[in-house]
């Protein structure tokens, strides 16, 4: 990621998706100005270099996300005052609210772990990453499998 603090950070991600054609270009607004209200409540650096900015959409029908990593780090006004590595920016359709909960839960558990975030820092490429984060996924894109 190149931005350097938190809201540049979210209009990044959404822009990325936007651009690889995941949001269009009304969805992409709707999800920056739900987002900026969750944003403005409190920060979603919850810790330990982690993010999850989240926000809800009645236009989508599965959930749409993003992972960004940070090298340098990203004033996010985590819980902790620590930089931010990390940002998983996530939206849910707004009937699925159980599934919000279900998968803020799963990411902050995933990222709790100080191995996995060692792992996915010093990851070269996306292909590195998904297989940290979703082993199984490798294995079934692995040929002869």
């Amino acid at each position: 990621m190149q931005a350097e603090e938190h809201w540049a950070a979210i209009v990044e991600l959404v822009r990325h998706l936007e651009s690889i054609g995941k949001l269009g270009a009304d969805l992409a607004e709707e999800a920056l100005a739900s987002l900026k209200v969750r944003e403005e409540l409190v920060s979603t650096g919850i810790g330990a270099g982690v993010a999850i900015p989240h926000a809800f959409s009645d236009n989508i029908d599965h959930v749409i996300a993003v992972l960004g990593r940070s090298q340098e780090g990203i004033d996010f006004e985590a819980l902790d005052n620590a930089p931010v590595h990390f940002v998983f920016l996530f939206i849910v359709p707004r009937k699925d609210y159980h599934l919000h909960l279900r998968t803020l839960a799963a990411i902050a558990k995933m990222f709790t772990n100080g191995e996995i975030r060692r792992r996915v820092a010093a990851a070269d490429s996306r292909e590195e990453i998904l297989s940290i984060l979703d082993p199984k996924a490798s294995r079934v894109a692995a040929p002869g499998n």
